[in-house]
């Protein structure tokens, strides 16, 4: 199918749809700024990790070869640009008024709260891979999780700014209970503390039952397959089990849909910017 007539179907479907149900992955934040593999930006906030060899901040998930200093050195960096920089988006702006009208939901592999930051609901967001405002023990020895933004603030005010290590140790963040390692509240592994999301899935259950008569429209935006399971299959499965509901996946890069669905989606092989800005012309 032509954009133009994948763009005009699509508006037709959110015209006609009650209900819209948001899931967002990696592509949705990207189309706001916040892309992992942007060279110029990862060199404009960390020169010093570029004189090491790094190019990119997706370099460094999962990545175990800094030392102390040098891991929170980055990720206190990477945690105020993303979570507590900027707050106003164009994308996502844009995307809060072509529903502004709906009754809406969001899910969203995201972490750093960009819905919320930009208009959107926080009652009505479910982010079950965390919230990088929260900080949690590695070992999980407390179901406790903590504010990041004490630690973090702690990290920048003891940063090197020619090297970007954390140059005093007792700036390092540890665990207030155990003393050892922290982290993000993010889901890295089994250790991933899920309390401060249960309410969240509550709420997002209720939703879908509230309205299960009512014609609701899955918008999914840059979800791709690094964790296809969180946002991608998920709507996939939600559309496949509501006859009525209608699929508008958004994906540059993979804009495949699922023969199942049949006419009940349509594929937007564009970025989320220029299909915001297609959907929302009259």
């Amino acid at each position: 199918m032509k954009h133009e007539k994948a763009v005009e179907l699509a508006r037709r479907w959110l015209a006609e749809s009650e209900r819209v149900l948001i899931g967002a992955g990696a592509g949705m934040s990207a189309a706001a700024g916040i892309d992992y593999g942007d060279t110029a930006t990862f060199a404009r906030l960390f020169p010093a990790f570029v004189r090491l060899g790094f190019r990119a901040q997706y370099q460094f998930i999962g990545h175990e070869g800094l030392t102390p200093a040098q891991h929170w050195g980055f990720w206190s960096t990477h945690v105020k640009h993303v979570r507590f920089g900027e707050d106003e988006r164009p994308a996502y702006q844009t995307l809060r008024h072509l529903v502004k009208d709906k009754d809406t939901f969001v899910l969203t592999s995201n972490v750093d709260m960009l819905f919320p930051r930009n208009g959107f609901e926080e009652a009505r967001l479910f982010t079950p891979q965390g919230d990088y405002a929260r900080m949690q023990c590695r070992r999980a020895c407390t179901r406790e999780t903590w504010p990041t933004r004490p630690f973090i603030e702690r990290c920048l005010a003891a940063m090197d700014p020619v090297t970007q290590q954390v140059i005093d140790p007792d700036a390092l963040p540890r665990c207030p209970r155990c003393g050892g390692d922290v982290f993000m509240n993010v889901r890295l592994d089994a250790s991933f503390l899920e309390e401060p999301y249960v309410e969240q899935a509550r709420r997002f259950r209720q939703w879908m039952r509230d309205g299960a008569a009512r014609r609701l429209l899955v918008i999914e935006v840059g979800a791709g397959f690094n964790t296809p399971s969180v946002v991608r299959w998920r709507m996939e499965h939600l559309v496949h089990h509501h006859p009525d509901a209608r699929l508008v996946r958004i994906n540059l890069t993979d804009p495949e849909l699922p023969e199942e669905l049949g006419e009940r989606a349509v594929s937007l092989a564009m970025g989320a910017s220029q299909a915001f800005e297609l959907l929302e012309r009259s």
